[in-house]
This record gives C-alpha cells, sequence and structure tokens, in this order.
C-alpha cells in the first residue's frame, strides 16, 4: 500500500481516531472519582460560603479545612409534603440523589408554572443541612436549604443559609450555572451576593406561603421593600425575575 494513496490515508484516520477515543475514554473513566471528589468539595465549599462559616478573607477554604467546618454540619432529609425530618436511618442522605428524584414521578411533585420554564417537577425530598452550634452542638444556628430554578440560558443551583429564625438570610451562593458572564453571570458577583445578608423571607404576618416577600426588585430597592429585597442585576432581567421565583 503506497503510503500516500487514499486507503493508507483513512487506515491512518481511523486508527488515530480510535486510539484519541480510547485515552479520552480511559481518561474519563480513570478521573471521574476524582471529578466527583471536586464537585462535592466545591459544592460544600458553597454551602460554607452561604452560612459565613469561613472567613478567609477572599481565600477558599482548603479540603482539611471544609472537613474541620463540616464536623458542625448534620445533613438530613426533609420531606415537603409533611414538613418533617425524616428518621435518620431511613435514607442515607449521602446517596440520596435529588435530582434523580426529581425526574421519577413517583418521588416528585408536579409544578404548573410557566415561571419555572423548563423544570416541571420538584423531588418531594430534598437535602437540608443544619449548622450547629461550636460549643453548644444541641443549639441550630443555621439551616441551609439547596436552591434551584430557571435562569436566561440555564436552570440555577445554589444554596440559601437562614439564621435560626429561619426568616433571617446569612448568605446566598450558587455553584453552577450557565447564564451569561457580566449580565446574568453576576449572580456569582461577591458584592450583589453580600446584598441579601440580612434579608428577610417572610412578612411580619408570619411563615405563610403568602407572606413570602423575598426577591429581586426591578431595578433599585424601594424604600417599603429595602428588608426583603436586593437590587436588580443590571442588564439581566430574566435572570432576576428566575432567582426571585428560585426563592419563593
Amino acid at each position: 500500500m503506497q503510503r500516500d494513496s487514499l486507503a493508507n490515508t483513512i487506515v491512518v484516520a481511523v486508527s488515530l481516531c480510535v486510539v484519541c477515543s480510547l485515552v479520552v475514554s480511559v481518561a474519563a473513566v480513570g478521573l471521574r472519582q476524582i471529578q466527583d471528589a471536586n464537585k462535592s468539595l466545591d459544592r460544600k465549599r458553597n454551602m460554607i460560603a452561604a452560612a459565613g462559616l469561613f472567613d478567609g478573607r477572599g481565600r477558599q477554604p482548603s479540603a482539611a479545612e471544609v472537613d474541620e467546618i463540616f464536623k458542625r454540619v448534620e445533613k438530613r432529609l426533609l420531606d415537603l409534603e409533611s414538613g418533617q425530618l425524616l428518621p435518620i436511618d431511613a435514607i442515607d442522605p449521602e446517596t440520596y440523589d435529588p435530582r434523580g428524584a426529581a425526574k421519577d414521578p413517583e418521588a416528585s411533585i408536579a409544578i404548573n408554572d410557566l415561571r419555572m420554564g423548563s423544570i416541571r417537577a420538584i423531588e418531594k425530598i430534598v437535602p437540608i443541612f443544619l449548622v450547629r452550634g461550636t460549643d453548644n452542638p444541641e443549639i441550630i444556628e443555621q439551616y441551609v436549604f439547596p436552591v434551584y430554578g430557571k435562569g436566561l440560558w440555564s436552570t440555577m443551583f445554589g444554596y440559601i443559609a437562614l439564621e435560626s429564625d429561619l426568616n433571617t438570610i446569612r448568605g446566598l451562593t450558587f455553584y453552577e450555572h450557565g447564564e451569561t458572564p457580566g449580565l446574568g453571570g453576576e449572580v456569582d458577583n461577591e458584592t450583589w451576593k453580600a446584598r441579601w445578608i440580612g434579608r428577610k423571607v417572610f412578612e411580619p404576618e408570619g411563615f405563610d406561603e403568602s407572606n413570602v416577600r423575598v426577591g429581586v426588585a426591578r431595578g433599585s430597592v424601594s424604600v417599603e421593600n429595602r428588608d426583603y429585597e436586593v437590587d436588580g442585576l443590571s442588564g439581566a432581567t430574566i435572570t432576576s425575575r428566575g432567582v426571585s421565583y428560585m426563592l419563593k
């Protein structure tokens, strides 16, 4: 077979594709555990950031520091229909897959709200994090809830931390989204996220769905809403609206 023949070119091209595919596949499989571990670490860091449990002056906590902080954190599962925490031995919180449950008709709750975009159901059971006191583990200082909702281009996933009164926001973070950098992507802006600290979720009338007030303003926050809202993201109306719907 001639070196520059069509057949030889095809053989070389196919062989190269096969070898490259094998290398990529082996690397993907071999690195999957590392990738999963890094994703888990990133989510824990975001949860810690939402709860304000690490003051690294802009530095992220190391894996060892995350493990130390998480000694104060208890992961539990909450039944949304009953409003009760599941018994500790009912389902393993570490192996429970909320995204998979949201796709299972038997394990999810249907949503008929166009404001949630392509999200048509949410899981019946959600993981939450109880942040216990350093000196007294019997005291729950904060509750951290996973949240997700539809932005302009993507589904945004994050955490919201509430003080022990279950009404005052301690922090809000996002660990996964595909919003436009410089516009909707500003949900990751530290200055904007800091504005959520101290905002209230409910009106004084009580902890009822109709009294949920928290949200993102259309433009700048008005005086009457400054306890419940933060300024909207400039040029990102749909993303801002999505954050409001997500929290509500």
